[in-house]
Order: structure tokens, then C-alpha cells, then sequence
């Protein structure tokens, strides 16, 4: 049986923890952007953000559009605490559809970035009747009156 030398490179167990390669830093913005894909995945989820709220802060503060409706902070240990502000559909059980969401989101951003998420906070901003649900009409164009013939 071969012996190994000790000394021999093992891969990290984070790959960010890599001080002799370098820093590798993952901006705010993108983890935000990890966690509106992943809630837009949850079943019953109709939108990320879009409260007033944020439609103000947008205005002042120049924040891209994509990252409405969702606030990423990390602590000293570099653990991510989030929180999401929801739009559910109109029908959705909203406790299910909100630790849905928590449950995804962490999954995702520990999955994408190596990083625990310890906190996942659901804010449920409204509810929204999804078009092809009963009780939505279809209101393309049938608004505007047909033109009438003139000879």
C-alpha cells in the first residue's frame, strides 16, 4: 500500500475560502437575483416585489428593477439573512406557498453560493387573479369599438 504525503493538496471544502488564490466575493445584487428566480418557481407565486414601497425606493435609489422586492444582508460570518416580499395567486394556501418559498430560496442560494442562509423572511405583499384562472377575462382589443364602413 503506497503511502501519500501528507502535504498534499486537497480540495477546500468552500471554494471561496481560498486565501492564497484570491478573493472571490459575490455581490448583493446577484444573490438577490438568485432568490426572485427561485421564488418565481414556487408554485402560487405571482410576482416578487413590485409594492409600492418599492416602486418609490426604485425611483430615488436607482435600484435594478430585477432586485425589487427582495433585501440581502450578511453578518460578520458571512451568513445571509433575506427577506422577500410576495405577490401570491389568488386561490394559493399562503402559508404553504410562503415556506414553499423559504424552503427554495435557501436551497438555492446555499446551492449557488457555499454560504449558509439563516434566515429566509416572507413578506406577502398582495394577491394577484392570474390570467386563465376562472373569474379572468380576456380583455384583448375588445375594448375599442369596430370602425364602421363608410361608403
Amino acid at each position: 500500500m503506497p503511502l501519500t504525503d501528507s502535504s498534499e493538496a486537497t480540495p477546500p471544502s468552500r471554494y471561496d475560502d481560498q486565501p492564497a488564490l484570491g478573493d472571490i466575493k459575490i455581490n448583493h445584487n446577484v444573490v438577490a437575483g438568485i432568490v426572485r428566480l427561485a421564488a418565481l418557481r414556487v408554485p402560487g407565486v405571482a410576482g416578487v416585489g413590485g409594492g409600492i414601497v418599492d416602486g418609490i425606493s426604485e425611483l430615488f435609489a436607482k435600484r435594478e428593477s430585477d432586485h425589487r422586492g427582495v433585501k440581502v444582508t450578511e453578518d460578520a460570518e458571512e451568513h445571509y439573512y433575506i427577506e422577500i416580499r410576495l405577490v401570491v395567486a389568488y386561490g394559493a394556501e399562503i402559508g404553504k406557498t410562503a415556506y414553499e418559498t423559504q424552503v427554495a430560496v435557501r436551497k438555492q442560494v446555499s446551492g449557488m453560493t457555499g454560504k449558509d442562509v439563516r434566515k429566509v423572511d416572507v413578506i406577502i405583499e398582495g394577491v394577484r387573479l392570474m390570467a386563465g384562472q376562472p373569474g379572468v377575462e380576456d380583455k384583448s382589443d375588445d375594448s375599442w369599438p369596430e370602425p364602421s364602413a363608410t361608403d
